[in-house]
């Protein structure tokens, strides 16, 4: 067991932490039965106490089990940050289901294949999203789509500036197999007892791997229920904490920290369906948010605004979040206004979220942070795997309570995900890293063909498997560019099919990716190429691409 950084552990925390037996659906009951007239949701000046949570995510899970949702079944939850997803997620638990959540940005070409590898019958989706999901009922497994419009779930006299999808009214449906969120929710049904326990798959969230379609990371309720009750004790979390939701909820940090966390210790998430940043400090000043979970360039946003000295935010006890190292000067900037540090940590989609945090009494800048509760982390060398001792580079391999069980229906690559280590199954995160004499972990680089852009991690196989659907395309390589405000950027180089060749541009090529993935997986740049470089064996060198575009970027 990994053991170096028990000199800088909390002090007010044990180093092991035993986890309840019990479903992640069972947290929202007991805060319900403890808080029942307490803040559960705050969504643009709305409260919705824990008792009127319970209520809908009963009926709906009662709907979910009428319309033969099953024991292990597996439901679509595709929607942007809202009561409703929160309702939607817990109502997918309560019925002894597996949520499935679907990044908002995806679209046809991604939802086909997340139905295909589930099997999922039913979807939960925002309205502004139904029609993305709405062709694909009946010409796959999909048989319905319940729509949520967000609109009804908030003060309509509030002050707040509404993003245009919350602002929308409640539409009317009359496509064949929509059905809407408030007719489902009052339609009066009463699901069955619940029977999921610890062991029983949860979540499945997906990540993009080098095969290039994304593949789901099998979570069981156990798993869930770990980083739920570490990021609650870690920050010390209690009924009377006070959370700013930001960060989307289908995305396992903000799943974690900013929905199961709080549920878990009864606490309030103010919820935002897309980030403002002075929305975000008047819902602060009127909250007194005590906590918020973030990427850097958030953090970044939040802090350069220059109406911020306007609000009070003295409230924030805790701030902190990953997706890419805080600079240095924004670090500070922070400190000066809040005196708080920005806490880094480091999880991934097969790890439920965090397995490293920086402890807040002692935090180090562009870290990691520490392995947190029952967590073994260890480095060892790519190739040979053997294990690597202070200061040298080598792949971050984890073991812990929170690391997915394998990947959905792929034997193989979950075999290939892991490896054995003083007879512990160890997870390979694909991440090269070191740490320090004192047991902080640091990122150096990735082992796999990940570009991260804004915090977005972007799978280059992914993205070219989308766009050799474009008839234009014989063959593509996207990889990184330098880019001076997202970091990295997504840049294609594209041998065009000699009938293209002259008659198709790079401005076709980007909008045409536009309306088939997400828009952060979208090339920023095109550029057209007689050939890509190969090797002996005939695979394509996208290093080297990749090199000589940032050498011939550094050199401009």
């Amino acid at each position: 067991m990994f053991t170096r950084h028990h000199g800088v552990w909390p002090k007010e925390l044990p180093k092991t932490m035993t986890l309840p037996k019990t479903s992640v659906f069972t947290n929202l009951a007991v805060a319900a039965l403890r808080y029942p007239d307490h803040p559960a949701i705050i969504f643009y000046d709305r409260v919705m106490t824990y008792r009127q949570l319970l209520e809908e995510v009963e009926a709906l899970a009662g709907y979910l089990q009428e319309k033969g949702v099953r024991k292990g079944d597996r439901v679509l939850l595709y929607m942007q940050n809202s009561p409703q997803y929160v309702i939607g997620y817990y109502a997918i638990l309560r019925a002894d289901a597996a949520v499935i959540p679907v990044n908002p940005m995806n679209r046809a070409a991604e939802l086909e294949h997340y139905i295909s590898d589930t099997d999922a019958r039913i979807c939960l989706a925002g309205q502004e999203l139904a029609g993305f999901i709405a062709p694909l009922v009946g010409s796959t497994h999909l048989e319905e789509v319940v729509v949520a419009a967000y609109n009804s779930y908030i003060d309509p006299d509030t002050d707040l500036s509404l993003p245009a999808e919350v602002a929308a009214p409640v539409p009317k449906l009359e496509v064949p197999g929509l059905v809407g969120w408030d007719e489902v929710i009052g339609a009066g049904y009463v699901p069955g007892p619940h029977t999921a326990g610890p062991d029983d798959i949860a979540v499945i969230p997906y990540s993009s791997g080098t095969t290039g379609a994304p593949k789901g990371c099998t979570h069981v309720h156990r798993g869930v229920m770990a980083t739920a009750c570490h990021r609650a004790f870690w920050n010390l979390s209690t009924a009377d904490t006070v959370q700013l939701s930001t960060l989307p909820f289908f995305h396992v940090t903000g799943m974690t920290g900013s929905m199961n966390s709080p549920i878990y210790s009864g606490s309030t998430s103010v919820i935002m369906t897309r980030w403002d940043r002075t929305t975000a400090a008047k819902l602060i000043e009127r909250y007194k948010v005590t906590g918020w979970t973030n990427i850097v360039t958030m953090a970044v946003d939040f802090l350069s605004n220059p109406e911020l000295g306007n609000y009070d935010i003295s409230s924030l006890k805790t701030i902190g979040g990953g997706g890419a190292a805080m600079p240095a000067a924004i670090a500070a900037k922070l400190k000066n206004l809040t005196g708080l540090d920005y806490i880094e940590g480091y999880g991934l989609s097969e790890t439920m979220a965090a397995t490293h945090i920086n402890p807040p009494d002692a935090p180090k800048a562009q870290c990691l942070g520490i392995p947190v509760f029952d967590v073994d982390s260890r480095i060892i060398d790519v190739e040979t795997l053997q294990e690597k001792g202070p200061g040298e580079v080598g792949e971050i391999v984890s073991n812990g309570p929170q690391v997915t069980v394998g990947y959905w229906n792929r034997p193989m690559e979950t075999e290939a995900a892991f490896v054995e280590i003083d007879g512990k199954r160890f997870f390979r995160t694909g991440d090269l890293g070191y740490y320090d004499e004192d047991g902080y972990f640091f990122m150096v680089d990735r082992v796999k063909r990940m570009i991260n852009a804004s915090g977005f991690k972007v799978w280059p196989s992914e993205v070219e498997s989308l766009m050799y659907r474009h008839p234009s395309i014989h063959e593509c390589c996207v990889i990184s560019a330098p880019d001076p405000k997202r970091g990295e950027t997504v840049k294609a180089c594209i041998v065009l099919t000699p009938e293209s060749e002259g008659k198709t541009s790079a401005e076709e090529i980007i909008a045409w990716c536009k309306e088939e993935m997400s828009a952060y997986k979208v090339p920023q740049l095109v550029e057209f190429v007689a050939e890509l470089p190969k090797s002996p064996t005939g695979k394509v060198m996208w290093r080297a691409l990749q090199e000589q575009e940032w050498q011939d970027q550094a050199s401009a």
